[in-house]
């Protein structure tokens, strides 16, 4: 049994929850595809690579139980899907801060930008008012640096 099979059953004995073939695989397929935000379909899909008789009810429901539990995160990134990656959540801190997104405009590039630069910011919120923040989502709209060239390139804007 390989390192990542293991501390994938680990998390799931954390939860309380009974290990089973398809829960491993749901999150198989997060891990091994980090950093591309899939659908339910996209890991059904490539679930059944690795095992062709799962049904989509049972992914589905897979899905949304690690999500509750949050070893799944289910991300919106407005564009009429929903999306799962695994989750980061620091649970001995409390605190559930996921990566932030950087969404091209013209491909539609989604690029995960890991440093979070708003810890102060949610230290001074706390301090001024009380509130307790304990997540946070940010995405910020551009355009991706090929698609930045290929404006400059063929003439659409100039490099400042």
């Amino acid at each position: 049994m390989n390192e990542r099979t293991e501390q994938l059953k680990t998390r799931l004995k954390a939860k309380g929850l009974k290990i089973t073939t398809q829960r491993l695989l749901v999150l198989r397929v997060l891990m091994d595809n980090a950093g591309e935000h899939l659908t339910a379909e996209e890991i059904y899909a490539k679930t059944c690579e690795l095992n062709p008789g799962i049904g989509l009810a049972t992914v589905y429901r897979s899905i949304q139980l690690l999500t509750q539990l949050g070893l799944v995160d289910r991300i919106n990134l407005d564009d009429g899907s929903a999306r799962y990656e695994i989750s980061d959540a620091d649970e001995e801190k409390g605190k559930h801060h996921r990566h932030h997104h950087l969404i091209c405009l013209n491909c539609g590039k989604i690029i995960p930008f890991e440093k979070d630069l708003l810890e102060e910011l949610e230290r001074n919120v706390s301090e001024t008012t009380g509130f307790q923040i304990v997540d946070h989502e940010v995405r910020l709209y551009g355009y991706c640096s090929d698609c930045s060239k290929a404006e400059v390139k063929s003439g659409l804007r100039t490099e400042e």
